[in-house]
């Protein structure tokens, strides 16, 4: 994809003519400077947000966008280097670079961290048990942004690995983003949810916050997990963002961590 260099004229004020932002403009001590590189990676962020290139697609080369955003290749490549840092794209040898995708086979793992003890990535199989719309709680409304009784989806799954019930998933959306959403729709769907929520709600999970803890199972968690009451569970308290750092996804897990482990990887 070729992008009109005229559309984009002077995109980032001053410094669009050149490699450095002129102090008069933007000095070093003001608030509100970044370095050009990171005001093209917010630039280009925009565009991803936009939809402007669909997550799968290739986005313009480097030579093409630093004629666009008027600077040098380097400093398109060192804001490509952050973005595919960030897992919003990804760059293919040979091939370009291209929007990262929640269909993609390793992209599940990113938000999935539960591991074998023999450190396999396995496979699993998703059982829905219900998705319905309600009012949000006020717990619910102030991690999601929203007022309190304003529309959610709450969807409810278990998640078996190797035939063995494993996971209990309480997933919270916003109403007015996946409207729509309903049991049938999601049992239809063969992908990854992150990828539905992609592919046909518009809306791309980038970044997530979690608080881990370990809790004793009460009987309706128990009952649903196959432990008995009380069986020590690991619980994963998740809230999910997607581009301008808005909340899209509040989720609660209960994991049995017998002969697995949850793996964080820091950097």
């Amino acid at each position: 994809m070729t992008s009109n260099p005229a559309s984009t004229a002077n995109p980032i004020g001053p410094a669009a003519s050149g490699e450095a932002v002129p102090p008069a403009a933007a000095p070093a001590s003001s608030p509100t400077f970044s370095p050009l590189y990171q005001q093209i990676k917010g630039l280009i962020t925009q565009s991803l947000e936009s939809g402007e290139w669909k997550p799968g697609e290739i986005i313009p080369s480097e030579v093409e966008l630093a004629s666009r955003y008027k600077v040098s290749q380097g400093t398109v490549r060192k804001a490509i280097d952050e973005l595919a840092a960030d897992n919003l794209l990804v760059r293919r040898q040979g091939k370009g670079t291209f929007v990262a995708t929640h269909n993609e086979d390793r992209a599940q793992f990113r938000f999935l961290r539960l591991l074998a003890d023999d450190g396999v990535e396995h496979p699993h199989v998703s059982r829905l048990l219900e998705c319905r719309r309600l009012r949000a709680s006020a717990d619910i409304a102030r991690q999601l942004d929203l007022k309190p009784a304003d529309p959610v989806v709450l969807i409810k799954r278990l998640l078996q690995f190797d035939g063995e019930t494993t996971v209990l998933d309480e997933i919270w959306l916003p109403g007015g983003v996946f409207r729509g959403l309903t049991l049938e729709r999601l049992q239809d769907y063969k992908g990854p949810l992150y990828a539905m929520f992609e592919t046909e709600f518009g809306t791309r999970m980038i970044r997530a916050t979690e608080k881990i803890r370990a809790v004793a199972a009460d009987p309706s968690v128990a009952d649903l997990l196959h432990v008995p009451a009380g069986f020590p569970l690991l619980s994963v308290e998740r809230v999910s963002y997607t581009y301008g750092d808005r909340p899209v996804e509040v989720r609660r897990g209960w994991y049995v961590t017998t002969g697995y482990y949850y793996q964080n990887d820091l950097s």
